[in-house]
């Protein structure tokens, strides 16, 4: 399988390959106009790649074919690559563009396959719950209870993918350890 993840190092070790999440790049090449509003430069550069990393996120969910998800996968690839393969004077362009030449083999497991996201905005969205639950109890008051969370989350969320009905499979593995 593919891991969509953002770029935190943690990931390489995982024995799959990875996917960078576009959303995450996007969010960079974005701040980059913000950090640098006067810059032409910079400017050209988000006005080029953003639009071009939106189209990557937002194409599986188009109604096409697999053959036209392949012939438009592979004009976007392209066009980000072109983009990011130009040559560039600033520092903070040049430093996204290393991150599309240096770690290719992790930016377009996407264009080859429409069921792998460009972006893990799915996983975020399932997690946003439990960062607000945990927000608005005032978290795990100690590592013991982070733990517990943790492993109870994991087993409600698994039992939602596998089973009808969590309630019953959850009452019913707690029946079986009473």
């Amino acid at each position: 399988g593919v891991l969509v993840v953002d770029r935190y190092n943690g990931y390489n070790k995982m024995p799959c390959s990875i996917q960078y999440c576009y959303a995450h790049l996007l969010r960079t090449v974005k701040d980059l106009e913000k950090d640098f509003p006067e810059n032409a430069e910079i400017k050209s550069f988000v006005e080029a790649l953003a639009p071009q990393l939106a189209n990557a996120i937002s194409l599986r969910t188009l109604d096409i074919t697999d053959k036209q998800f392949k012939r438009q996968a592979a004009k976007i690839k392209n066009e980000i690559i072109n983009i990011t393969n130009s040559q560039a004077r600033h520092p903070a362009i040049q430093k996204i563009q290393d991150i599309f030449r240096e770690k290719a083999d992790r930016l377009y497991h996407w264009a080859e396959d429409r069921n792998i996201p460009a972006d893990n905005n799915l996983a975020e969205r399932q997690l946003r719950p439990l960062v607000i639950a945990r927000k608005i109890s005032f978290g795990s008051q100690s590592d013991a209870g982070a733990k517990t969370r943790e492993i109870l989350m994991t087993v409600l969320h698994t039992l939602k993918k596998r089973k009808p009905d969590v309630t019953i499979a959850f009452k019913s593995a707690l029946d079986r350890l009473a």
